[in-house]
């Protein structure tokens, strides 16, 4: 399908990935792993062609088709949300506007008169029409509305100017338009980075679903586990392949180490051995030839190499001085920006040692929350009361671009912590990937990736007891998350983190506070998994509401059969009050569109034959501009079907089995 073949490359002196060879083959999900700056994102930019590797070469058949999303950096101007995501049909939409120029063409002309060039007018206009029959038009519109609707845009989103969206957003355009064009190899570098744990999850099953191959990029371990059957792992200047997802490979490469261990260990024994018979009879003439013949076996041995432990790095927090029992006290707060409401009379305590996991929808209220709680942002009213002792530390995105450019990496963290705490900077900094002579950058030069990792190694070194920390994993690599992690876990103080990484809370948070929009904040007890198993519970919950009802009643009926049926048969009649007005609607549309699927290639058959433009052109304009009547007739039917079959779902679903 796609195979890499030798490829190398590298920069500065420091070599990437040497002759690296692999296939990608059909409906695969492949893992990418390994730190910042290994080779990854390199090796998709090679794929998709935005890199020319030192040597080597990409193969792919010739009617394979590769998409690629960035990290970051992707900005949509000039249409509408709708409009932009629509031109991941560009090859449709071009035919369309071939279309609409004919059309315009066919409207100026006179059959009579023009009769020999309007003939040629409608042929061409008939070879357009079945070129679009191909792309199965129709189904456009409910397919751009679906993936949009996914990734966590409303209807009202659809008609705004895409410059409107942040840049969180724009990554979600780039995002839709990449799964709506599906090409046959997906290339995905970070793609959970800015979005919000339920659209992760319909991520996850979208991509469960793909038709063609996946090469993912992502630190977060509880996508790469589902999604993934196979990891290309980069370390240390090598790389390894593992026929598992990331655990697997975890598992395995650990298994491998501890092998190339023992066998370094029995290599050494065997290599001391034969110096020491060297050295011993080296002076012997009688002996002469057996030495020789033995240094020339040790000159012949491939030494094996240890890999340096990466996971050695740690880092310790300052522990802070205890606070309060109370470390924050919210009062009636509310929030609005405009007419737009975020927070209502919200009352909400803190307390020392909590662990809590902030998450919700993008846009429901969550950074907002987190901007009041730090005291960098004020409520609209209401009050926020700071316990005793308490004393706040706050990270966001932001704080990467108040960073002074003019000093250097090392000088940054330097002007933050005192001397006492000064021994362990280049461990910090090593942790956050910032090694060797990577300390003597100046700001002004790093990525926008390496100034979020410098401001959040910055913001760990002031001594606080309160955390604040907005979505602190999202240029941090899965060692450095694990950095981050273990010295969260003997953290004796308060955090509270925005986050929708997985496997990243779990071991952390106790308590997780989830924001809807138009909804007060609910609190639940546990990890993140314990709280998408109780919203998986609430889900089926609801959806057996009726047959736990009928459970209830049927127990205060003490065995009354005669109530027994009637409340039976008044359950049936409001399940048909509410079901059958949109099981009619359905069929209703479902009629519709069998008549128009019906009347389709019937016109299609008389546009596709030249004989009907030049026998009876009059007739075959009015063919014409009924077969642009029924596409759209067809996109609306379409469109009215996914809404009234989505509607339905919902309501059998709420109402239960019958």
């Amino acid at each position: 399908m796609l195979s890499v073949e030798k490829v190398s490359i590298g920069f500065v002196g420091r070599t990437l990935f040497d002759e690296l060879s692999f296939v990608v083959r059909a409906k695969e999900r492949i893992g990418l792993a390994g730190p910042n700056g290994a080779g990854k994102s390199t090796l998709l930019k090679i794929v998709i062609g935005i890199e020319t590797p030192d040597s080597g070469r990409i193969v792919r058949a010739k009617q394979i088709t590769t998409g690629y999303l960035p990290q970051e950096g992707v900005k949509h101007t000039g249409r509408t949300l709708f409009a932009e995501t629509e031109t991941a049909f560009d090859d449709v939409v071009e035919l369309k506007a071939q279309l609409k120029e004919v059309e315009a063409e066919l409207d100026q002309l006179n059959p009579k008169e023009d009769s020999e060039r309007y003939a040629d007018v409608l042929e061409v206009f008939g070879d357009l029409q079945l070129r679009l029959e191909h792309h199965d038009v129709s189904s456009m519109k409910p397919r751009i509305e679906t993936i949009l609707s996914g990734l966590g845009f409303s209807q009202e989103d659809f008609l705004r100017q895409t410059e409107e969206f942040s840049g969180g957003w724009q990554m979600r355009i780039a995002l839709a338009k990449l799964l709506l064009r599906e090409p046959s190899v997906l290339l995905l570098d970070e793609p959970t980075n800015h979005l919000d744990i339920e659209t992760v999850q319909w991520l996850e099953q979208w991509l469960k679903n793909y038709g063609g191959a996946i090469l993912l990029i992502s630190h977060d371990l509880a996508l790469l586990d589902s999604l993934t059957t196979r990891t290309i792992a980069f370390e240390n200047g090598r790389v390894q392949h593992y026929s598992g997802n990331y655990t697997f490979y975890l598992n395995e490469r650990d298994a491998r180490r501890e092998q190339l261990q023992r066998s370094y260990k029995n290599q050494q024994r065997e290599i001391e051995r034969t110096e020491k018979l060297i050295n011993r009879f080296r002076a012997k003439a009688t002996k002469a030839k057996m030495v020789q013949s033995r240094i020339k076996q040790l000159d012949k041995i491939e030494r094996i190499e240890l890999e340096d432990d990466a996971d050695t790095i740690g880092f310790q927090f300052p522990q802070p001085e205890r606070s309060g029992h109370s470390v924050l006290r919210l009062e009636k707060i509310s929030k609005n920006y405009g007419d737009l409401q975020i927070l209502e009379d919200l009352d909400f305590e803190i307390t020392r040692e909590d662990r809590i996991a902030i998450v919700g929808v993008n846009g429901a209220g969550k950074s907002t929350f987190s901007r009041i709680i730090a005291d960098v942002e004020d409520a609209s009213s209401g009050q926020c009361i700071l316990g005793h002792k308490a004393v706040i530390s706050y990270f966001s995105q932001t704080h990467a671009d108040e960073l002074d450019p003019s000093r250097t990496v090392l000088e940054t963290v330097e002007a933050t912590v005192s001397r006492q705490a000064a021994g362990n900077l280049r461990t910090l900094l090593g942790s956050f990937l910032f090694k060797g002579d990577d300390v003597f950058k100046l700001v002004s030069v790093l990525s926008g990736g390496e100034r979020s990792r410098l401001a959040l190694a910055r913001m760990l070194l002031r001594p606080a007891n309160f955390l604040v920390l907005d979505e602190p994993t999202n240029h941090l690599d899965i060692q450095s998350q694990e950095v981050l992690q273990r010295a969260l876990a003997t953290y004796t103080g308060t955090y509270v983190i925005v986050s929708h990484n997985r496997s990243f809370l779990d071991p952390l948070v106790t308590k997780v506070l989830e924001f809807s929009p138009k909804k007060a904040p609910r609190l639940f007890h546990g990890n993140l998994s314990d709280y998408l198993d109780k919203k998986a519970e609430e889900k089926e919950a609801k959806a057996a509401i009726g047959a736990m009802a009928g459970g209830h009643l049927g127990g205060a009926a003490s065995g009354n059969r005669k109530e027994q049926r009637r409340w039976e048969a008044q359950r049936r009649q409001e399940r048909s009050k509410r079901l059958k007005p949109l099981q009619e609607k359905l069929e209703e549309v479902e009629s519709l569109i069998a008549r128009l699927e019906t009347e389709k290639p019937e016109l299609l058959a008389k546009l596709g034959d030249p004989s009907f433009f030049k026998d009876e052109p009059d007739l075959a304009r009015v063919t014409a501009h009924r077969y642009k009547d029924l596409e759209h007739d067809m996109q609306k039917a379409y469109s009215d079907w996914d809404e009234v079959s989505g509607e339905l779902e919902r309501a059998e679903a709420e109402l239960g089995s019958d």
